[in-house]
């Protein structure tokens, strides 16, 4: 690993373990997932060892197996009234805390859980922080079934290139069973009707817009200090 990345990764780290202050004991707690919120379920589970109580509500298999290994305890979606808070990653950050979500191939679960909780705090490092959404490329979440079709009706919103993503030769699947569309819009200016016109379109599941959710991000800094950002 070069030093580069050893530098993103420290700012991962440093944004991921500050997240814990935000826990409660006894909360219902958003699980996200992605590289980020792999250090803030390390160091949750640090806490829960020493008798610190949460149950944990994940976003995607891959997060359920990491937090049953962490010995963090698991609730289904469809078993809580209310989610007390989200903890999850994000790709882009704008300055009004509008997001880009979905380079891990889990933005429907996200979502579901964000639009669930009572507040989502997103972790990330800083060089995710963004002036304005769109230079990475946004996930959308499609059924297979005319997949192609599906992307005409989204290039047609002024969508530069769009990337059937792939996983080892093959199309990448969600765990729904979905494909991932990463749409180059290179600059979205109007992110809210932007997600209108594309969740409007026959056969998208999900954006990877996430609209008015956030209220808190934490960024790490190259420094190990954070940058918190509210709304």
């Amino acid at each position: 690993m070069n030093s580069e990345m050893n530098a993103q990764e420290k700012m991962k780290q440093t944004a991921g373990e500050y997240a814990v202050k935000f826990i409660q004991p006894g909360m219902i707690i958003g699980i996200g997932t992605g590289s980020t919120v792999y250090y803030f379920i390390k160091a949750l589970s640090k806490k829960v060892a020493a008798g610190f109580e949460v149950k944990g509500v994940p976003t995607s298999r891959k997060t359920e197996e990491l937090a049953r290994q962490n010995g963090i305890a698991l609730i289904d979606l469809n078993d809580v009234p209310l989610i007390d808070l989200a903890i999850d990653g994000a790709d882009e950050v704008d300055s009004n805390l509008q997001l880009i979500k979905g380079g891990g191939g889990s933005l429907l679960q996200e979502k579901m859980i964000a639009a669930a909780s009572k507040q989502l705090i997103i972790i990330a490092d800083a060089g995710k922080a963004v002036d304005r959404l769109g230079k990475f490329p946004l996930p959308i979440e499609v059924i297979p079934y005319g997949w192609k079709q599906t992307a005409k009706h989204i290039q047609q919103l002024n969508c530069n290139e769009i990337v059937l993503r792939q996983k080892e030769g093959n199309p990448f699947i969600s765990d729904h069973g979905h494909y991932i569309l990463d749409c180059h819009f290179d600059k979205i200016d109007n992110a809210a009707l932007l997600s209108q016109q594309l969740n409007a379109i026959p056969g998208v599941v999900e954006n990877g817009l996430f609209i008015n959710m956030a209220s808190i991000a934490v960024f790490g800094n190259e420094d190990g200090t954070v940058r918190l950002a509210e709304k």
